[in-house]
């Protein structure tokens, strides 16, 4: 039977009723089709022992712990991410914070305080370039080694290629840089989205003619800079107007140069056709289909007004002679 999904935040909330799974451990940065084929081995082990599956991840995440703010652009935020996995059929996530005291213990004491102590595994599957500890020391060896002498058994997963190149979250990167979202679309099993919630903003789009939906990012950097033609939609299925489910439009995503100037965040402004409703505090998916350009400063509002009328009608075009496949 299966389990309730349950999403344990660090050490301190495991319980003696968390102990016995199947386990992997990763960033799971984007859940794409390479971490999928992880779980689905994780399952398949778990269903087999008739224990519980459980991901191991890590907030922040060790790149970005180590390099902060230049540290890659996250494909998913944390709330993302945890919902990916239960989606994909993790039955738990226990999230560990990365911190000195994580990034300080050896190998062979994350092995020991968190798999043994913490969770009692009974059996771990981790990629084929799993490295872990102080000194990046652990690796599939010593799993094996540590599993004989504790009683749980490893195995690794081979590595995903599509396209003759491996499936990995830099790949995507790449490709969602270079607006291919075909091809991210296909290393993701599905296609790009951003979610996020609606908040207030400065009603700039507005005064320049394009009411825009501002959607905080909730991180340092974002994989995508630029302006594109995208699909929204409510996270929780409900309608965005009447008879819409989605709806097409425009979104900016970056740095608003022209008006923020240097140091701003980075943020999603989505500009939804024939649209005059009220978004705010609703959580939204916004998936990217083209780009239509880079994002640039202007010299003036005027001229950033008539570039925003004229991404406008872009989109509209591209809408037109790209619809829907069921259509």
């Amino acid at each position: 039977m299966a389990q309730e999904r349950e999403l344990i935040r660090g050490l301190h909330n495991l319980r003696p009723r968390h102990r016995g799974c199947v386990a992997t451990i990763g960033s799971f940065d984007g859940v794409h089709f390479g971490h999928q084929a992880i779980i689905a081995q994780l399952q398949q082990r778990a269903l087999e022992q008739g224990l519980p599956s459980v991901a191991i991840i890590f907030e922040p995440q060790p790149h970005e712990f180590f390099s902060g703010e230049q540290a890659p652009a996250r494909l998913m935020r944390f709330k993302e991410k945890v919902l990916a996995l239960f989606d994909v059929g993790v039955e738990r996530v226990l999230c560990l914070q990365f911190n000195d005291t994580l990034r300080g213990l050896s190998a062979e004491a994350f092995i020991q305080r968190i798999l043994l102590d913490g969770l009692g595994i009974r059996h771990l599957v981790v990629g084929d370039d799993f490295r872990f500890g102080c000194d990046r020391s652990g690796d599939y060896s010593l799993l094996q080694t540590m599993g004989a002498q504790h009683g749980f058994t490893v195995e690794d997963t081979a590595t995903m290629e599509i396209r003759g190149s491996r499936v990995s979250s830099t790949r995507i990167r790449e490709a969602l840089q270079g607006g291919d979202f075909e091809l991210a679309e296909t290393l993701l099993g599905r296609p790009y989205k951003i979610t996020g919630r609606v908040a207030p903003g400065r009603s700039l789009g507005r005064q320049l003619g394009a009411p825009t939906a501002n959607v905080r990012l909730q991180r340092y950097r974002s994989p995508l800079v630029g302006v594109y033609t995208v699909r929204t939609t409510a996270t929780d299925g409900s309608e965005l107007a009447t008879g819409r489910q989605d709806i097409d439009g425009v979104a900016n995503v970056g740095f608003r140069p022209t008006v923020e100037g240097e140091g701003a965040r980075p943020l999603l402004e989505v500009n939804l056709f024939d649209f005059n409703g009220n978004l705010y505090g609703r959580e939204l998916a916004v998936e990217f289909c083209h780009k239509l350009r880079n994002e640039e400063k202007f010299a003036s509002l005027d001229i950033l007004k008539a570039r925003i009328a004229e991404d406008i009608e872009n989109a509209r075009q591209w809408f037109k002679q790209n619809p829907r496949p069921h259509q």
